[in-house]
């Protein structure tokens, strides 16, 4: 592309973003924002799809210029004005991805990063920078998360409560109140408005990952952050890895600033995909989550299976605790793909007790309900009978445990 029509695209782009943004009101049906959102600039360009930018580094003859708008970034983080910088800073492709995002969780902003564990990094860093250092946290999370949290790994330090003892674990120092709803792996609901104000001027991240904006928007109900590991269904089809933080502007600016400094960016490929894959996002959960509710039925009637877990907002998730080995059902499965991760349009399952949640001590992985007998079964696109046979047929096959159950 020239110089001179390569300026005007991403100025465009970037004065795209900023319009969208600028508002957090939906003015359009969710389904209508998953198709357009990021891409209201396209028709006037001549575009129907949206270009892929893969520049590391732009040209620009303007250093006093340059010097300025890098000045402006490090004071609050806000995105450049004009043309990119450096792919650090920001990227067109990218941002497009992160209006869209925003738009769909009616947030002022959202911030992406190449995984959702960088994504969180993040987060934690902004309010260690801040000296708030302490987080309280409700189990049970992503297993990488409760990790991250328990092992201290950036200074942080983190009371586990139950929702209802949020208030009380509250101290001067905390920094962050973090919770999953639906939970990973159990589905575990909270209440996340009386939440948000059990957490007063704390602010609350809602882990978002398995409920989508599709089912709620947490943003909505008080919570300042909201977090996405946006390899799952924001992405779609198992081919990329992402994470994302939608927020309001300041926070947004001051997780730009730790994003260029400790360089966790997405990559433009990814942030394209992503895009792409919003744009199915609400026909791709609700197809799901019909079929889930059904296979939850069924299972919950199979005298083979001990307890389902199923979350009131719906959704494609489901978890089950098996009479038999589950061990034997995942390697009996055929159909249904035996694989960590989730949100994809082919069907997964696995065992947490092994896997998702292995790293969190034993002990507190069954505290928070994480039985050595559960499955998580994230469920995709396929015909819900071909999905049944194939799980009927595993669970026939399973040999009967006279242990007591794990609680």
């Amino acid at each position: 592309m020239p110089q001179n029509r390569r300026s005007v695209f991403t100025l465009a782009v970037m004065d795209s973003v900023r319009t969208a943004t600028a508002s957090r009101t939906p003015l359009r049906a969710l389904a209508t924002e998953a198709v357009h959102a990021g891409r209201d600039d396209l028709a006037r360009q001549g575009l129907h799809a949206p270009p892929i930018d893969l520049s590391t580094t732009y040209p620009s003859y303007d250093s006093r210029g340059e010097a300025a708008r890098i000045d402006a970034f490090a004071a609050t983080g806000a995105e450049p004005q004009g043309a990119p910088v450096y792919g650090r800073l920001g990227n067109p492709t990218v941002a497009r991805f992160e209006t869209a995002l925003a738009r769909l969780e009616n947030t002022e902003a959202a911030v992406a990063f190449a995984s959702g564990m960088a994504a969180l990094t993040a987060v934690l860093l902004v309010r260690a920078s801040l000296g708030l250092r302490h987080v309280v946290a409700v189990r049970p999370l992503y297993g990488c998360s409760d990790h991250l949290l328990t092992a201290g790994l950036l200074g942080t330090e983190v009371t586990w409560t139950d929702p209802a003892g949020v208030a009380d674990a509250l101290r001067p120092d905390t920094g962050l109140v973090l919770v999953e709803s639906p939970a990973n792996p159990t589905l575990a609901e909270i209440d996340l408005r009386a939440l948000a104000h059990s957490c007063g001027s704390v602010p609350l991240l809602a882990d978002n990952t398995f409920a989508t904006p599709v089912l709620q928007r947490p943003a909505e109900q008080g919570a300042r952050l909201v977090l996405h590991s946006a390899t799952k269904y924001l992405g779609g089809h198992g081919d990329v890895m992402a994470g994302v933080v939608a927020c309001d502007e300041e926070f947004a600016g001051q997780l730009r600033q730790i994003r260029f400094a400790t360089g966790g960016v997405l990559h433009p490929l990814a942030g394209y995909l992503l895009l792409r894959g919003l744009s199915t996002l609400p026909v791709r959960v609700r197809a799901a989550s019909t079929t889930a509710a059904e296979l939850a039925g069924r299972l919950a009637a199979d005298p083979r299976v001990a307890r389902v877990h199923y979350p009131r907002i719906g959704g494609a998730m489901v978890a089950f605790e098996v009479e038999g080995d589950p061990h034997e059902v995942i390697g009996r499965v055929r159909l249904i793909t035996p694989a960590v991760s989730l949100g994809s349009v082919d069907t997964l399952i696995q065992h947490p007790a092994s896997i998702s949640h292995r790293i969190v001590p034993a002990d507190d992985r069954r505290g928070a309900g994480v039985s050595d007998r559960l499955l998580r079964l994230s469920v995709g696109l396929e015909d819900v009978e071909d999905l049944w046979a194939d799980l009927d047929t595993a669970l026939q096959e399973t040999s009967v445990v006279t242990t007591p159950r794990s609680s």
